[in-house]
């Protein structure tokens, strides 16, 4: 005989008991004599702390975990199915790999999570009982959701959606790269800015979503459900080709490099605003000094070792670009976008035109949200009214920038 009535099942864990388990569980992921996997299948954790607690491969089937602190935890490869998570705060949490199968999350904080693989389809727990047979265990709220969940910045890339229900969820900035959400209930989610490259979202339901700014390239909207949702500059594959007054872009680039390379014997210096330079595949080592490109896109190339000192790149789209050791000393990037740019190494700081005087990099109102400016130098940089949520600024020289904290 079989029931779907829900029938309390959560066992309750003492906190000396928990200790004693996530101390065998360290044990376990070092090697050490009496380690032991932790595995707390159906266990009732709502409302504890494991904020950053190393739990790897850990066994949470059908836990209760409701309003739990799991901010800044290893849960890579843990097993989470079924488990109960609505409201817990998961912030910077590390769920890769993880199995999330009918793992209920709604109302769940998962800002700046890193998601990539894991498996959030929906699932249900079928138990066995002596007198009942197999009986499936029920959430109080639907199985399987992230309705109302907040995954600002989140990486899911590749993660396993197909079916989910994140109605109302907000996934500004996240990097959804690949997903599968084929089917998924987006009703009203929140994807602005968000990176949907080559995900699949066949038949999903983005009924009044936002999604100003979301990147579409290589997407499958195939009968997906848009109605009412704002796509306002969203950012489409790139053309096979640019051309410049009919001349290719790689051909006037060409030229601006020549002036750089000739210090202005030969060539000249271009004017190129509001052009996708994505088709040319990278600027990797190229020598671009002073070039004026504003509300251009640059989207995710290889701009490794660049030079663009005293370059205008005002409200240009840099998100996700590499701009590793880029000598970008006196360039304009107010209002630019540069969410999870690498400017690992680069140089940042003023760019002298006379004795005397100088230009200053400049970040005003610019997007910087997840960027790395770990190790670089960025001396009397500008970043007035910046945007920079989870930038990574450790190492950065910031000696006399202008940096609202």
């Amino acid at each position: 005989m079989t029931t779907t009535q829900a029938i309390p099942h959560h066992v309750a864990l003492d906190a000396h008991t928990l200790r004693e388990a996530v101390e065998a569980h360290q044990r376990y992921l070092a090697g050490r004599a009496g380690g032991r996997r932790l595995s707390l299948t159906y266990a009732d954790l709502s409302n504890c702390d494991l904020m950053g607690v190393d739990l790897r491969e850990a066994d949470l089937a059908g836990a209760k975990l409701t309003g739990a602190t799991l901010a800044k935890a290893n849960l890579s490869r843990a097993i989470l199915f079924g488990a109960d998570l609505r409201e817990a705060d998961l912030r910077r949490v590390n769920l890769k790999r993880a199995d999330l199968r009918g793992a209920c999350l709604r109302g769940a904080n998962l800002a700046h999570a890193d998601m990539a693989g894991c498996d959030l389809r929906e699932g249900r727990i079928a138990l066995q009982d002596k007198l009942d047979g197999f009986r499936v265990l029920r959430h109080e709220h639907r199985a399987g959701e992230l309705n109302y969940a907040i995954l600002s910045g989140a990486n899911l890339a590749g993660a396993q959606m197909a079916g989910a229900t994140a109605m109302q969820s907000d996934f500004t900035d996240a990097n959804l790269a690949g997903a599968l959400l084929a089917g998924a209930r987006l009703h009203r989610a929140v994807l602005d800015g968000a990176d949907l490259s080559g995900a699949d979202l066949g038949g999903a339901d983005l009924t009044g979503a936002s999604m100003k700014r979301a990147v579409l390239a290589g997407v499958n909207l195939e009968h997906a459900r848009l109605d009412d949702a704002d796509l306002t500059d969203v950012l489409h594959g790139p053309p096979p080709l640019i051309y410049v007054d009919d001349r290719p872009l790689s051909e006037v680039l060409d030229e601006h490099e020549a002036y750089c390379n000739s210090d202005g014997a030969r060539g000249a210096v271009m004017n190129l605003p509001e052009l996708d330079f994505r088709p040319l595949g990278n600027l990797r080592g190229r020598r671009l000094t002073a070039l004026v490109a504003p509300r251009s896109i640059f989207f995710g190339m290889d701009m490794q070792g660049v030079e663009l000192q005293g370059a205008d790149l005002s409200s240009c789209d840099l998100r996700g670009a590499n701009l590793r050791d880029a000598d970008l000393r006196g360039a304009k990037f107010t209002g630019a976008q540069l969410g999870r740019a690498d400017l690992r190494g680069a140089r940042l700081g003023p760019l002298m035109i006379a004795e005397g005087r100088y230009v200053r990099t400049d970040f005003t109102r610019a997007s910087l949200r997840m960027a790395d400016f770990r190790g670089a130098s960025a001396q009397r940089a500008r970043f007035l009214e910046a945007d920079v949520a989870a930038a990574r600024m450790a190492g950065c020289d910031l000696t006399g920038a202008e940096l609202e904290v």
